[in-house]
């Protein structure tokens, strides 16, 4: 098995409101997506696929949906006072965890037609949250 693995980054903002602690807070974060793609055989170019391909595709949807968003809850108490200003926010049925986030990615990756073995998603330099599917035989 090959793999290989493009870094992206981008920032945004969240909250987690059943956090105990301060990330329950408004908070932003600078974070590194590192997406893994695997293949049993190479191309015909001797490679998995070229890093721009999963660049290009994890940014479209990246600039789109997370970069320099604000990601809430659908229950979080300060979405209809954003929608009333007209500011950007984006509402998930999940709190916006960096599990959570890195399984979005995965997901939209998977959906661009890339075999993604995981999608890492580092809030800080020494803490990261991953997310890959089991395979089932």
């Amino acid at each position: 098995m090959y793999t290989i693995t493009k870094e992206v980054y981008f920032c945004y903002g969240h909250r987690l409101m059943n956090h105990p602690g301060k990330c329950r807070n408004l908070h932003g974060h600078s974070v590194k997506a590192s997406i893994t793609i695997k293949a049993e055989q190479l191309n015909e170019q001797a490679m998995v696929c070229d890093f721009s391909e999963i660049k290009s595709s994890a940014e479209q949807y990246i600039n789109k949906e997370l970069d320099h968003n604000f990601l809430l809850h659908k229950d979080d108490p300060i979405v209809p006072l954003l929608e009333q200003q007209n500011e950007r926010f984006l509402a998930l049925d999940e709190h916006p965890t960096a599990e959570v986030l890195a399984k979005m990615i995965f997901q939209h990756i998977k959906n661009a037609g890339f075999q993604v073995e995981q999608v890492a998603l580092w809030e800080t330099a020494s803490a990261n949250a991953c997310y890959r599917e089991i395979e089932t035989s």
